[in-house]
């Protein structure tokens, strides 16, 4: 099997990624899932494993986890989803993606065991079920000595949750899914709370109360210790070196020690809060006799790679991404980009998915946006232009895909301006295509 044949099978078998709508309980079963690893041997039983939900920054601070992890000196697996490039970012070994060649080759192991169910039996794995018992497979194999999980959808549901984690972290969490998670705030928080297992440890980002009165009842039901950003863990940026050379300085004091003088290579104030609630998970890991220590973080946190938030792939004039998918998101760039950046005129680059709060991004976003053009990634969830105009009171310049727009968009800005691509990470992830070969033209 080569790779393009394995991946042509992987989708072959149903995607929720790719799907606006579908009934999430009745779609996404825990049992299902642990039926299909304990056929593969149950490899999941063997790692050492963080996991981390939430709504926004989930998988930035999983990435920070693993990049101070590895500075440390472990072999690390980081599994996040979903992909803006090439599918083997999902899953990486101290940032290295799966080769071609491993990947194919544990997908043919594994189609033995996924042929014995018919592909339309609600018994046959999904998509993302096979891709995160691909993970675990893989880590076992290359004998990672922690493996860091970034939720798919939700938690309680979703194919990660059959880990046993020595800690987990739950991220901000505000309105997204709502049409499959529930309607308010308090709901959704239960649905991302179930990954905090009994005895264990759990660290929290800063949260609204509705939310965070969830995950103390969750902890407290559970015997699970509890960390939280802003009361036992802090954060302060430092204002004579706010920003600099593409990087954050701040400090965090955490449970355990002080970290001065870090510096973060993701730009945004909401990542200094990511920052401290991946120090926190670090942290935990003293409970188990380990011990990271400072030079570690602070290189980790200075290094760590994620694209595709608040990414800067040119100046003059500035190209920036962000896979803002929801009003807090859209928000927390909106504020990011008018403190970061010195810009003449903003022009907008958006799409959205179907199934996001089309109205709310579009109404954090507009207030900032001299000029804005509308377009769709080549992903079936990709909303219509003309269904997105509708919430922008300003002219708004519909386009048929990304390249269209990018063109558009470059034609339009001089050397002081920015175009910010933002919205769907389908979109981010197609500029990034382009960009691969570090020239961004579209003419």
């Amino acid at each position: 099997m080569t790779y393009k044949e394995a991946l042509e099978y992987l989708d072959s078998f149903i995607d929720y990624e790719k799907m606006s709508f579908f009934d999430y309980k009745e779609s996404l079963r825990l049992e299902r899932m642990q039926r299909f690893s304990e056929k593969l041997g149950n490899p999941h039983l063997d790692l050492r494993c963080i996991h981390i939900a939430g709504t926004k920054g989930k998988g930035s601070t999983a990435a920070m986890v693993a990049s101070i992890l590895k500075k440390a000196g472990y072999k690390t697996g980081l599994y996040t989803s979903p992909h803006l490039v090439s599918f083997r970012e999902r899953i990486k070994i101290n940032d290295e993606p799966i080769s071609e060649s491993e990947l194919s080759g544990l997908i043919e192991r594994m189609k033995p065991v996924l042929e014995e169910t018919d592909k339309k039996s609600d018994e046959s794995p999904t998509f993302f079920e096979i891709c995160t018992a691909l993970a675990f497979l893989y880590f076992k194999e290359k004998k990672a000595d922690f493996c860091v999980l970034e939720v798919g959808m939700g938690g309680r549901l979703d194919a990660t949750n059959i880990i046993k984690p020595s800690c987990c972290g739950i991220t901000q969490i505000s309105l997204e899914h709502t049409q499959k998670l529930g309607k308010t705030l308090e709901k959704i928080a239960r649905e991302k709370a179930e990954i905090i297992k009994k005895d264990s440890i759990c660290v929290s980002s800063l949260q609204d109360d509705s939310a965070r009165g969830v995950i103390r009842k969750t902890c407290e039901d559970k015997h699970c210790r509890l960390y939280e950003v802003g009361r036992d863990l802090h954060f302060d940026q430092d204002p004579a070196r706010a920003v600099f050379e593409g990087k954050q300085a701040f400090s965090v004091k955490g449970v355990f020690q002080e970290y001065p003088d870090l510096e973060l290579n993701l730009l945004g104030h909401h990542q200094l809060m990511n920052a401290a609630t991946a120090i926190g998970l670090i942290e935990s890991l003293r409970f188990y006799d380990i011990i990271v220590r400072y030079n570690a973080v602070k290189d980790g946190l200075r290094n760590v790679n994620w694209p595709g938030r608040l990414q800067v792939i040119r100046n003059n004039p500035y190209v920036v991404l962000d896979g803002a998918q929801n009003r807090a998101s859209a928000r927390a760039l909106k504020e990011a980009v008018k403190k970061i950046f010195d810009y003449n005129k903003l022009i907008l680059v958006l799409g959205i998915s179907k199934d996001k709060d089309k109205k709310a991004i579009c109404e954090e976003l507009a207030p900032i946006s001299d000029s804005i053009i509308l377009t769709k990634a080549k992903s079936p969830r990709a909303e219509e232009p003309m269904a997105i105009k509708q919430y922008f009171k300003k002219d708004a310049r519909c386009t048929t895909s990304v390249e269209e727009a990018m063109h558009v968009a470059e034609g339009m800005a001089k050397a002081p301006d920015l175009i910010l691509v933002t919205g769907s990470l389908f979109v981010v992830g197609e500029v990034l295509e382009k960009n691969s070969t570090k020239e961004l033209s579209y003419a």
